[in-house]
């Protein structure tokens, strides 16, 4: 009797230990944050694969678009989980067309690199486009950075040129970055275009 009843005590005070180390669920803002700042992954890492059932049953059952963007990039990187990059980029694309923009981001980089896919810059500005429609600012830059490699259609220059000269920065460095893409794109267009996508309020001809 006296051995169960210090099993049962020492169960007590495990589950007691895990419940003060237990690490909650990131909020959509949290986790927001972390993929725009590229962390979500060391994250997960850093809080020792605890919420890998909670992601994934985010991902999975409810189908929250920010978790499924996780769960994705934790199976196609194989973070916590056996890698399984086919089912990591259905996750993303299913993400991307319920409107996630840090999918349709991150789609757009691996279609630019050439990871897991052909390369197809021009398919990475379908999926940047719509994003930086929706004023994601990564979106926004690479958008400008792809146009101004000359992908993408002329007709949309002066579009994706009026979202980011009209954008709103952090921070200094990613200023420069933004003046630095706008002017390899400008080189592309003629001045009066220019001059048109700088304004406030983009009208068309």
């Amino acid at each position: 009797m006296l051995r169960i009843s210090l099993v049962l005590f020492s169960l007590i005070s495990v589950n007691v230990f895990a419940l003060d180390e237990a690490v909650d669920i990131y909020s959509d803002q949290q986790l927001i944050s972390l993929i725009q700042s590229n962390q979500y992954l060391q994250r997960v890492k850093a809080d020792d694969c605890q919420l890998v059932q909670d992601v994934e049953a985010r991902a999975e059952v409810l189908q929250q678009p920010l978790y499924q963007f996780l769960w994705g990039e934790m199976l196609i990187n194989g973070v916590c989980v056996k890698a399984h990059p086919s089912r990591g980029m259905m996750l993303l694309q299913t993400s991307a067309e319920q409107g996630s923009s840090e999918a349709m981001v991150k789609l757009a980089d691996y279609y630019y690199r050439g990871k897991l896919v052909v390369k197809d810059p021009n398919r990475a500005v379908q999926y940047i486009l719509p994003a930086a429609a929706n004023g994601n600012l990564a979106a926004k830059m690479m958008l400008v950075r792809l146009f101004g490699e000359g992908y993408g259609s002329p007709t949309d220059y002066e579009m994706g040129y009026h979202w980011l000269y009209n954008s709103i920065f952090d921070n200094d460095a990613e200023q420069k970055k933004a003046s630095s893409l706008l002017q390899v794109l400008a080189a592309k267009m003629p001045a009066s275009v220019v001059a048109r996508a700088q304004q406030p309020q983009l009208y068309k001809r």
